[in-house]
């Protein structure tokens, strides 16, 4: 059997590529790398993201990342 768990990560306006055509700025999310490795060496597997928040423009400023893990059948 697998459980999940979900680490919420912040999106941020900045660097990135920004189009001139719409006026957006670049979004950058930054940590997940770490937290990716931080799991990892807690035994997760990094399973995928979804956006957590976003707005009606299509700015997502927050994301999940999913993880999993086997557990015992008990």
């Amino acid at each position: 059997m697998l459980e999940y768990e979900f680490e919420t990560m912040p999106c941020r306006l900045g660097g990135g590529f920004a189009s001139i055509a719409v006026g957006a700025a670049g979004i950058e999310t930054q940590g997940y790398r770490e937290v990716i490795c931080r799991r990892a060496a807690d035994g997760w597997r990094y399973a995928g993201c979804i956006p957590r928040i976003q707005r009606a423009a299509g700015y997502i400023e927050t994301i999940d990342l999913i993880f999993e893990r086997e557990t015992p059948i008990e």
